[in-house]
């Protein structure tokens, strides 16, 4: 998939040349590949010394005859040629009668080599077929049917998942999953994601991202994702081939240096239930298929993982999985662990004092991001209801090595047999391999297995007794589709394999579950989402399941839902009407012979009861200010209003109306407490009763707050002491109204010659009350301090008492 040394491609071209003609002379099943086909790739170019990453996703259209037309494909990586954009390509393919293919792309000027195994479905598995001596591109990819009447940029809309992972132009590796919603206009919203770059772990705070579908005619677009992401702000621009409406083959388009990566994956649409997602969408067995890299023993190698996850549907789960770190493997069986689930399908994993991160696109299935330095990333598909034995492993198979980790993975395409015997069943074939020694076509492959529903649904040996053999670990989809991790390599990768289109025993596609979540609503405000599942993937024509509904004037559904082609579940909405008491609806749905059902109970609206009685204020002034209580109920009061009882404990102080209604709908009313004058401060209990439910509230209710004594004058300041000529009037100010029975203000003279009365009164109501001050004759003037005190204040003036004048001499006559 890239442009190459002229020798190289002259010697491989013989070498294929001749190996296309050994495997596939006739063409048999050449219309098996037929119509519009977008693909995906992902691997190494270089040499086992000397590798760098590589990608390419595309399109081209298949003529059932041989010949591929109408192709065009970008591709990424280092060095010259390795990066293509929208370049055109055309081809030939030969389908032998086993079902294994070879390709040969004329890309601007070159030839890549391709050998492919077909699927049951009309897809491919393939791997590049050109690592000669050890130099070359190693890596696998799919080919999938494509609609081209989704190929524009309104046909791309609503929720979808992300998955994306790779390395960087050193061989770190980075994995990226999240999720946005498209608005059939360009632009993404609701962006969530996390991204782990060699370890470096986090969540992205998106900026802005878009997308379009710039060629109409081919599928091909491009978008573009900003974010932040460990105190960093980031631009990363993809290009994208439409599969369908609710799936893409993604790739990074920047350049590959530095830590920028190349990343390669899948936008896959949501099945969102109606509210969102939820602990409930983890509800059965999800088989997970993880690729990593590691410092495993003496070097990095590829760190793989397979196993079931067992959700509880309530926020548990049991893991049991095994790993193959570069050749040193390990079991781990019924690991606990708790899961949260976002609405918008984001998903905490903890196990132990591990947390992983998962992002839903439907029930069971995700996308999983690894937290660790290994990078673990890869999907974890819905297992098929049912236990699991070697019965469930029959027929004909393709396979191929997935997503290798480092260039010395063995790419592999197979067809092969499976026999189904019990205990022991019979894997025979032939493949064609691809690694760094070289590669080999029309290789017989052998190998016994043993698959158990115990204690690991699904979990099986296999004994490989062909070529080098080896031993390897098997864990059951669906009859369809299974996983292998092989545990003797030192350089593992996760086999995938899918039925064939020669299966001597096509798989019987039939309905294995129905589900609703939730299972108890209330009529006419709440709704359930309704989950069929197959037993294996849907036909190309999809698969349509009828449903029913034993009460109609309760639980509504449609006639049917279908399940897409390829995917193996669907959900529906089930809407409800309005009950008088609870009531208990069979949910039913039929395809393949089988019916499944699901009970839903449909409750009325609950009774409301009193949840809470405030006031506001909380402490008064007693006869001047009242308080608001506010009653609430926990539901909308019913049809005719709620009227909720009051009464006060303290009837002279505070007083409350009998009642107060809550108008229909409404879940809340207000009432006006009066209250009287009290001579102390009085704690009075405010109580309402509804529902057999009372709650009270407590008021205070404070007497009128005392005026402080605000000044003291007197006018004159100064006179002439004596009885008939030397008195002063003095006045005292209130700071405020005197309360009732008046204000007594203290009076006192620091000298006897200026005298007051011991005090004086404020009326109540007024702020001044006056008094006189009386001297007596001074020979000699004297300042004395008259004081007044009221309610802990005392405010003082000064008098002046002076002597009088002397009399003026009268001459003697």
């Amino acid at each position: 998939m890239r442009k190459r040394n002229a020798l190289l491609i002259v010697c491989l071209v013989t070498l294929l040349a001749s190996t296309a003609q050994a495997q596939n002379a006739s063409g048999a099943n050449n219309a098996a590949l037929n119509g519009n086909y977008a693909f995906t790739f992902s691997g190494f170019t270089g040499s086992g010394g000397n590798s760098a990453v590589f990608a390419a996703v595309g399109r081209f259209t298949a003529d059932g005859a041989g010949n591929v037309t109408n192709g065009e494909l970008d591709t990424n990586g280092v060095g010259a040629g390795a990066v293509l954009t929208a370049q055109p390509f055309t081809g030939t393919y030969t389908i032998g009668a086993d079902n294994r293919g070879t390709m040969t792309l004329n890309i601007a000027g070159s030839a890549a080599k391709l050998t492919f195994a077909m699927t049951a479905n009309g897809n491919a598995q393939f791997i590049e077929f050109d690592a000669a001596g050890g130099t070359g591109t190693i890596g696998s990819g799919t080919m999938e049917k494509s609609d081209t009447t989704a190929f524009s940029t309104a046909g791309i809309t609503g929720d979808y998942a992300f998955g994306l992972s790779g390395f960087d132009a050193s061989n770190n590796r980075l994995a990226f999953a999240g999720r946005f919603t498209a608005d059939g206009a360009g632009n993404f919203t609701n962006e969530a994601g996390d991204l782990n770059a060699s370890g470096t772990v986090g969540s992205t705070a998106f900026a802005a991202s878009s997308y379009t579908v710039s060629e109409p005619t081919s599928g091909r677009g491009t978008m573009s994702l900003s974010f932040s992401f460990d105190g960093a702000s980031f631009t990363l621009n993809f290009v994208f081939y439409i599969v369908n409406s609710g799936k893409l083959f993604a790739m990074e388009t920047d350049a590959l240096a530095g830590s920028l990566p190349l990343l390669n994956g899948t936008v896959i649409r949501q099945q969102t239930p109606s509210g969102g997602f939820s602990n409930a969408s983890l509800n059965g067995g999800m088989v997970l298929s993880l690729t990593g890299r590691a410092s495993c023993g003496s070097g990095t190698a590829p760190d793989v993982i397979v196993g079931l996850l067992t959700g509880d549907g309530n926020g548990g789960f049991s893991l049991s999985f095994d790993e193959n770190c570069g050749g040193s493997a390990s079991t781990n069986t019924g690991v606990p662990g708790t899961s949260t689930v976002a609405a918008n399908g984001r998903v905490v994993l903890s196990i132990g004092t591990f947390t992983q991160i998962a992002y839903l696109v439907s029930s069971n299935q995700i996308l999983f991001l690894g937290t660790d330095s290994s990078v673990f990333f890869g999907p974890g598909d819905a297992q098929a209801a049912g236990a699991f034995s070697n019965g469930s492993v029959s027929g004909n198979y393709a396979g191929f090595a997935t997503t290798p980790a480092t260039f010395g993975v063995t790419t592999f395409s197979r067809e092969f047999t499976a026999d189904g015997a019990s205990p022991t069943g019979n894997l025979s074939g032939t493949r064609d391999i691809s690694d760094p020694t070289g590669l080999a076509s029309d290789q017989a492959f052998s190998a016994t297995y043993s698959i158990s529903s115990s204690p690991t649904n699904g979990r099986g040996t296999v004994t490989i007794s062909s070529g080098s053999g080896g031993s390897a670990l098997a864990y059951v989809i669906s009859p369809s589709k299974f996983v292998v991790l092989p545990t003797s390599d030192p350089n593992p990768s996760v086999w995938l394999f899918e039925q064939s289109p020669t299966s001597t025993t096509p798989p019987t596609v039939s309905l294995s579950s129905l589900t609703l979540n939730p299972t108890t609503v209330v009529g006419g405000s709440q709704s359930s989402t309704g989950t069929v599942t197959l037993s294996a993937a849907a036909p190309s024509s999809g698969a349509q399941v009828s449903l029913s509904s034993s009460d109609t004037t309760v639980a509504q559904v449609p006639s049917s839902v279908t399940v897409p082609a390829g995917a193996t579940s669907a959900t529906f909405t089930v809407t409800t009407s309005a009950v008088a008491a609870s009531t208990s609806v069979t949910i039913s749905a039929s395809f393949g012979g089988v019916t499944k059902t699901a009970s839903l109970t449909v409750k009325p609206p609950p009774s409301p009861i009193l949840a809470s009685l405030t006031t506001n204020p909380a402490t008064v002034v007693g006869g001047s200010q009242s308080s608001t209580g506010t009653v609430t109920l926990s539901a909308a009061a019913p049809s005719g209003g709620a009227q909720v009882w009051l009464s006060s404990s303290d009837t002279t102080a505070a007083q409350v109306p009998s009642s107060v209604t809550v108008p229909a709908g409404a879940t809340s009313a207000t009432f006006t407490v009066t209250t009287s004058a009290v001579a102390a401060s009085t704690s009075v209990t405010i109580s309402a009763s509804f529902g057999g439910v009372t709650k009270t509230a407590s008021l205070t209710v404070k007497p009128p707050q005392l005026p402080t004594l605000a000044s003291l004058t007197l006018n004159p300041p100064s006179v002439i002491g004596g009885p008939l000529i030397g008195s002063s009037t003095g006045t005292v100010t209130l700071s405020g109204p005197a309360p009732s029975g008046g204000a007594q203000i203290a009076l006192s003279s620091n000298k006897g010659v200026a005298s007051v009365p011991s005090s004086v009164t404020v009326p109540a109501g007024s702020i001044k009350a006056s008094f006189t001050v009386s001297t007596s004759i001074v020979f000699s003037s004297m300042n004395v301090t008259i004081s007044a005190s009221y309610n802990g204040a005392t405010k003082q003036a000064n008098l002046a008492v002076n002597a009088p004048l002397p009399l003026p001499l009268v001459p003697l006559l």
